[in-house]
């Protein structure tokens, strides 16, 4: 016991020797010239001499960041302003998937989606019919009227091409009936190329042009569009050449 007090005692003195040298070389740099201490500072080095004349920081902010209880929250300088966006509290961000693109959803079914989805069809007859009785009710306002006549060509295509795609799904389940039935009859089946189910559509579609009476006008617009994309392959001085004849016929 006697030998761990002296000890102590030994460490004490020790301590408050060093203190002092400390002080001392402080005011003796106090006392130094600017150019006696920048000597100093390049023969010593900045760090230790910073260490002996201003002290070292990181006990400094050891001690700024005690608490006094382990319990309580670090206490925070006003003097620094708080950012603007901080997650106090963290948040669990929803996350979001799209339907098309998401396996979750199952696998797309034209046959299905119609039947689930058939009541839309008669909702755009409705809104067809309204917007029709719109058209005959409003003659003068000429805006209103062609805003109505625009709803009314974007159901119409709307509707064709409901139509059309219908007309190439079952055509499409005819030729699966007919592969059924050459495979249970023992022949091997067939698969169309694209360009052979496109050559059976254009026949379809010639079909019903030319029952309907429109296969004229058809046509004719198809040789005026032909007839600009030849323009367009052409070099620009046959162009103005070719532009130039159709005006004077």
């Amino acid at each position: 016991d006697d030998d761990d007090e002296e000890e102590e005692d030994i460490n004490d003195v020790g301590g408050s020797s060093r203190t002092q040298t400390k002080e001392e070389i402080r005011t003796e740099l106090s006392n130094m010239s600017f150019e006696d201490i920048l000597m100093l500072q390049s023969k010593v080095g900045t760090k230790v001499y910073n260490e002996v004349a201003y002290g070292s920081r990181k006990s400094q902010d050891v001690s700024k960041k005690k608490r006094l209880n382990k319990n309580r929250p670090v206490e925070i300088s006003a003097k620094k302003p708080t950012p603007f966006i901080r997650q106090v509290v963290p948040v669990r961000q929803p996350t979001r998937r799209d339907p098309r693109f998401d396996d979750l959803s199952g696998e797309y079914k034209p046959e299905i989606f119609e039947k689930t989805y058939r009541f839309i069809n008669d909702i755009k007859r409705r809104e067809k019919e309204i917007i029709q009785k719109k058209l005959k009710k409003t003659k003068t306002d000429g805006e209103k009227r062609n805003k109505l006549q625009f709803l009314l060509k974007r159901l119409e295509n709307q509707e064709r091409a409901r139509l059309n795609q219908e007309q190439q799904r079952e055509r499409e389940l005819q030729l699966k009936r007919q592969q059924r039935e050459q495979t249970h009859h023992g022949d091997q089946p067939f698969f169309l190329k694209k360009s052979d189910k496109k050559k059976l559509h254009l026949a379809e579609k010639y079909l019903d042009l030319k029952k309907s009476g429109k296969l004229e006008n058809f046509l004719s617009k198809k040789r005026k569009r032909n007839a600009v994309k030849d323009r367009r392959k052409l070099p620009k001085q046959l162009q103005h050449k070719k532009t130039s004849q159709d005006t004077q016929f």
